[in-house]
């Protein structure tokens, strides 16, 4: 399974900036889709997930009312919709799949990751 995400680039505080995840296979749907993001210097961390059907989702808290996550299971494409974007946002995001589901915001549920792409926020 091959994750391609896109989308960064370089944006103003309080601009938005949507990221999409494409994938080249029809286990798209069968998978449950998350975005996770690495700052300079800190850990990956947890951004937003969506279930199999895109009837459920979850954010972070620091992103939450900001961020939207969707998915066109036509497509086999994932998306992060980012809105009122801060500096702190400025990391290199990753679109991830997970086969077997369980707890969304964890790294080891995931078995297929993307090679990211960066979004900067200048202030």
């Amino acid at each position: 399974v091959q994750l391609q995400a896109s989308g960064g680039g370089l944006v103003q505080a309080g601009g938005s900036l949507r990221l999409s995840c494409a994938t080249s296979t029809r286990t798209f749907s069968n998978s449950v889709m998350g975005w996770f993001r690495q700052a300079p210097g800190k850990e990956r961390g947890f951004v937003a997930a969506i279930t199999r059907s895109g009837s459920n989702t979850d954010y972070a808290d620091s992103v939450k009312g900001r961020f939207t996550i969707s998915r066109d299971n036509v497509k086999n494409t994932l998306y992060l919709q980012m809105s009122s974007l801060k500096p702190e946002d400025t990391a290199v995001y990753y679109c991830a799949a997970s086969i077997r589901g369980g707890n969304m915001r964890v790294e080891r549920v995931y078995n297929y990751w993307g090679q990211g792409t960066q979004v900067t926020v200048s202030s």
